[in-house]
């Protein structure tokens, strides 16, 4: 039985045909698929796992003299030029000509698009090699930024930079539910940093797109941009807390709900207490925006959030879809989206409310704490009272 490989044995093999590829981007492209087998086993620090994996497999192969071994060295040196040992791989006559094009790229676009609710910009930069003959084509580096988790949700590298850049600008041109425009090339690389730090640390990575196998590859290209020269990108921004409840209470929205004419306290407990929800929601989420609302952040709040997080008693649970209704129109004329968003939100709430009072009823979406409030509250327990609780514990502890 041959003995197991080595992970190095195992990269080596994998690059066995690099000599035959023929131009550099060719083989930056296997390069950073192969360290993406390093970064999406890592359980933390995946950036550095990967600068690590790098610097050992340089110091392991350093007396491999193969025409693959020396050509993948010099791929993974450009990739990761901060490894252990990067700066000292020197070119070889023994790999093809085309390694003197590796990262030997200069920036020629930068552009930024997404959904004209904020949640998710896609950030577009195109590179191009000094000698396209031997480098390669013109190509991309797309990442995705998702606003409402706060991550770099996908990156990925096409070679084809012309036809992408054509097809995205079309796409949101005949859409008006998306926007795009030219980016500061700063910002550009702030933005897709920042969030790229956050993913780098998660325990799962998302399971869709070329985030892994791309990743190398996109975070070399973006680090030969400049460093941000103005401000970071800010969410829209507007009245928070109190100030904008009441502006809110004094909309058209929430007159046509009827909500300011609301008679009794217990419907005027209510919906305060449903208003702090979805105002403690965006607190919840990056950027904090309030006005920031979607079909994706309500089905976040109404099917998610407020179950794990709220105790709703009927009365509240038949106020908040009625504020909820109120709270989407309102933030659509404050940030004057277009009609086709607003529609394709108000059909949202449609189905996302009652899903909402299904799994209100079942209370399969509660957190044990929230379950264990209900129940206290249910059993006519104050739960903000500690002696109370006491005696209520007492009296099931053989339960």
């Amino acid at each position: 039985m041959p003995a197991p490989q080595s992970a190095y044995e195992a990269v080596l093999h994998a690059a066995r045909d690099v000599t035959k590829l023929g131009c550099a981007l060719d083989a930056e492209m296997l390069g950073t698929a192969l360290l993406g087998s390093v970064y999406s086993v890592a359980t933390e620090h995946r950036a550095e796992a990967v600068r690590d994996f790098v610097g050992r497999f340089l110091s392991e192969t350093s007396r491999r003299g193969t025409p693959e071994a020396v050509t993948i060295r010099e791929v993974f040196a450009a990739l990761v030029p901060d490894a252990d040992g990067a700066a000292q791989v020197g070119h070889d006559g023994r790999a093809p000509s085309w390694v003197d094009q590796l990262g030997r790229v200069r920036p020629t676009g930068f552009y930024a698009y997404g959904d004209v609710y904020g949640d998710q910009t896609s950030y577009l930069a195109t590179f191009a090699y000094d000698d396209d003959s031997a480098g390669g084509p013109e190509h991309a580096v797309v990442a995705v930024v998702d606003h409402n988790i706060g991550i770099t949700k996908d990156v990925f590298v096409s070679a084809a930079a012309d036809g992408l850049l054509t097809q995205v600008r079309e796409l949101c041109t005949a859409d008006d539910l998306t926007w795009f425009r030219s980016e500061d090339p700063g910002r550009l690389r702030d933005e897709v940093g920042r969030h790229l730090e956050i993913t780098d640390e998660l325990g799962d990575l998302p399971s869709d797109g070329s985030l892994a196998t791309d990743r190398a590859l996109a975070a070399a290209r973006l680090a030969l941009l400049p460093a941000v020269t103005t401000p970071p990108l800010d969410e829209p921004s507007g009245p928070t807390g109190a100030d904008l409840a009441h502006d809110f209470m004094s909309s058209p929205e929430a007159a046509r709900a009827g909500l300011p004419e609301l008679s009794s306290d217990a419907d005027q407990a209510s919906f305060s207490f449903c208003l702090s929800l979805i105002l403690d929601h965006a607190e919840s989420l990056p950027g904090g925006d309030p006005l920031r609302w979607s079909p994706t952040v309500a089905g976040l709040f109404l099917l998610d959030w407020v179950h794990r997080r709220a105790v709703l008693d009927m009365d509240d649970a038949a106020m908040l879809p009625r504020v909820v209704r109120a709270w989407s129109a309102y933030t659509a004329h404050r940030r004057s989206l277009p009609a086709d968003a607003v529609a394709e939100t108000e059909s949202a709430m449609e189905e996302l409310i009652p899903e909402f009072a299904r799994l209100y009823t079942t209370g399969e979406r509660r957190s044990p704490a929230t379950a264990a409030v209900a129940q206290l509250i249910a059993e006519g327990v104050d739960p903000n009272d500690a002696s109370a609780i006491d005696a209520w514990l007492e009296a099931n502890r053989d339960e």
